[in-house]
């Protein structure tokens, strides 16, 4: 009988859940090892394209123009920019480009086509690229794909019930519909959620009930620990223990057997042993870097340590998937661009000459 199901009941979640921490463990690393390399451990670094600003009222997030915070508002990076930055994090180890955005929802203008710009170029650098920037509909999700996206970031972010006393600006059925449009054009899926919002056991339960039972697991699920921002409505929340995300890692590898359970926000809190622990329990991917858009994150030196002293290693890139293919390249793009950069000056031109 196949371990992979999609009508999983709250009750056998609920089970699973709450074993003895040490069986939990046990049973969720015999999982892994069944569908992954233990000893491999995919890496991604993450870069904040577009900082601040945001239209979204999120309460942990410090990038919503609602919040007094300390981000400071910055425009979308330009195309090389962040090319140079994926180079150094594909020097570092990482297999894996991860662009965010502070949008509600991506928009058809020129920002959108330079993300497009950015998808193409890491894609042609052999690296995986990811992007989260809000809601997609279905023809731009297909315009992702076609430069190259290999996957597509889009959190739940807490259970179905709990999910309006965190956000009220969009609604769970967008974040699905989100989903479906990403699956549609073909594009990997990455969704998972936050603990330490407020939220019940039976909360974080609903969570994982919400992606185990889709159709199809999403191939990448991070958990994160919220880690509370000075100026935000949860600033005050108690940081989440350990323990608490090592049930929740391994909760999400037994359901979701196939699918990368990614160890991500709050790690820095994390000693060695506890984010080993995390490892043994089913966490096949971390993100690099000392930041994640705009919380902090262990060093890369740090990782190397951790990696040297567990026996681990970076995989490769599309281990998990083919490599997408591009229907215009970076360059030819980018010549595209330029020639219509020139037609439209020359427009200008003749027209100003005509006055």
């Amino acid at each position: 009988m196949s371990d992979i199901r999609n009508n999983w009941t709250k009750e056998e979640v609920l089970e699973i859940f709450n074993k003895p921490l040490l069986e939990l463990v046990f049973e969720a690393a015999s999982v892994h090892r069944k569908y992954h390399n233990p000893r491999e451990v995919q890496v991604s670094s993450l870069i904040s394209i577009k900082t601040g600003g945001c239209s979204e009222d999120c309460g942990y997030c410090p990038q919503s123009a609602k919040y007094h915070t300390d981000v400071k508002v910055h425009k979308l990076m330009e195309v090389e920019e962040v090319l140079g930055q994926a180079k150094n994090a594909q020097a570092g180890g990482a297999s894996r480009m991860c662009l965010g955005a502070a949008w509600r929802e991506v928009r058809d203008n020129s920002d959108f086509d330079r993300v497009l710009e950015m998808v193409r170029g890491i894609n042609e650098m052999n690296m995986e690229v990811c992007c989260t920037l809000g809601m997609v509909t279905e023809e731009q999700a297909r315009r992702l794909a076609d430069a190259g996206l290999y996957a597509y970031n889009h959190n739940v972010d807490t259970s179905e019930e709990h999910y309006g006393d965190i956000i009220s600006t969009r609604t769970y059925k967008d974040r699905l519909d989100t989903h479906q449009h990403v699956r549609k054009a073909g594009v990997t899926l990455c969704s998972g959620g936050i603990i330490g919002l407020g939220e019940t056991e039976q909360d974080r339960i609903g969570m994982i009930l919400t992606l185990a039972n889709q159709e199809k697991h999403p191939e990448s699920v991070p958990i994160n620990a919220l880690v509370p921002v000075a100026g935000t409505p949860l600033e005050n929340q108690e940081r989440v223990s350990i323990w608490e995300m090592v049930r929740m890692i391994a909760t999400a590898r037994i359901v979701m057997p196939k699918s990368v359970v990614r160890l991500s926000a709050g790690r820095l809190e994390m000693s060695k042993e506890g984010q080993a622990l995390c490892f043994m329990a089913g966490a096949g991917s971390v993100f690099a870097g000392d930041k994640l858009l705009t919380t902090p994150n262990p060093a890369q030196n740090e990782d190397r340590e951790l990696f040297k002293i567990l026996g681990l290693t970076p995989t490769e890139p599309f281990m998990k998937g083919e490599k997408p293919e591009v229907k215009m390249s970076y360059k030819e793009s980018t010549k595209k661009k330029e020639l219509v950069e020139k037609v439209q000056a020359w427009k200008e031109e003749m027209a100003a000459a005509k006055k």
